[in-house]
């Protein structure tokens, strides 16, 4: 992968992680727990929140700018990703609140989904890194119908990679799994078929990417994280694959799944 990155960090309790930023800039995401970012010098800390799991709300969460020099430390210990993306330009530094973080309903009846959009193109500033978080209900389809964004076609398709980060909800005892298929494109021959579950990522550099399939009674989140070669601006356009691009067309006919949203952003203010 060429542009983009992905840690996932796990913290024991009291425990501080070193992370030196380099030519990429990065966010630093609570995936369950809260900790202290310390970010430069003079050093500026933020305190995040976080959250119980990714299936209990959204979180807030810390912009780090390139070439910086960054200190993660837990209290409670907890699980955090670092999303990352090779860029050229040196932003400041900045927390994002949770309540500020649009949550969208994307889909109908059995292709439902849920989007947190913390770092989606027109939501929080960036050079080039593209971020969101993605909650299907179990049973149901996401990333549909399959969509491509690996070629430069301005105001039509933007070229960005793309990594797949899962956690899937267990059933009592039982750990939860679901499925990612990516499939050859015109610009690119990736062909994936992979179960996922919770710790797994599945990395895209190219191709028709979708469906993400949620097992009945396995809610399914998936972190996407996406970047482009820098010149073009900083969107997310997408193409649909010309063989199930129809099925947008039949939502207007069905209700969103009644399970969604998992929650909102102004929950977290509760």
């Amino acid at each position: 992968m060429g542009h983009t990155a992905l840690r996932v960090l796990t913290l024991e309790a009291g425990r501080t992680y070193a992370h030196a930023c380099g030519e990429r800039e990065w966010i630093v995401l609570p995936l369950a727990g809260a900790c202290a970012v310390r970010c430069g010098e003079p050093s500026e800390v933020f305190e995040l929140r976080g959250r119980e799991s990714v299936f209990s709300g959204v979180s807030d969460f810390a912009y780090l700018p390139r070439d910086a020099e960054a200190e993660i430390a837990s209290a409670g210990g907890g699980r955090f990703a670092l999303v990352g993306a090779r860029c050229e330009r040196r932003l400041t530094a900045r927390y994002g609140a949770a309540a500020d973080v649009s949550v969208e309903l994307r889909g109908a009846g059995r292709c439902s989904r849920q989007v947190n959009n913390f770092a989606a193109a027109d939501a929080f500033d960036c050079d080039r890194l593209i971020a969101v978080e993605v909650l299907t209900p179990g049973g149901n389809w996401s990333s549909y119908p399959p969509h491509k964004h690996d070629e430069d076609h301005p105001g039509v398709e933007s070229r960005l990679e793309e990594i797949y980060y899962f956690e899937i909800a267990p059933h009592g005892d039982t750990p939860g799994l679901g499925y990612q298929r990516v499939t050859p494109s015109p610009a690119g021959k990736t062909d994936v078929l992979a179960e996922v579950r919770s710790g797994d990522a599945v990395l895209i550099p190219d191709g028709w990417h979708g469906p993400s399939i949620a097992a009945p009674g396995h809610d399914m989140y998936y972190l996407n994280v996406m970047a482009g070669p820098p010149g073009p601006p900083r969107e997310w356009l997408i193409r649909d694959h010309p063989h199930h691009g129809w099925i947008r067309d039949t939502w207007a006919a069905q209700d969103v799944d009644p399970r969604l949203p998992f929650y909102r952003a102004e929950d977290q203010n509760r």
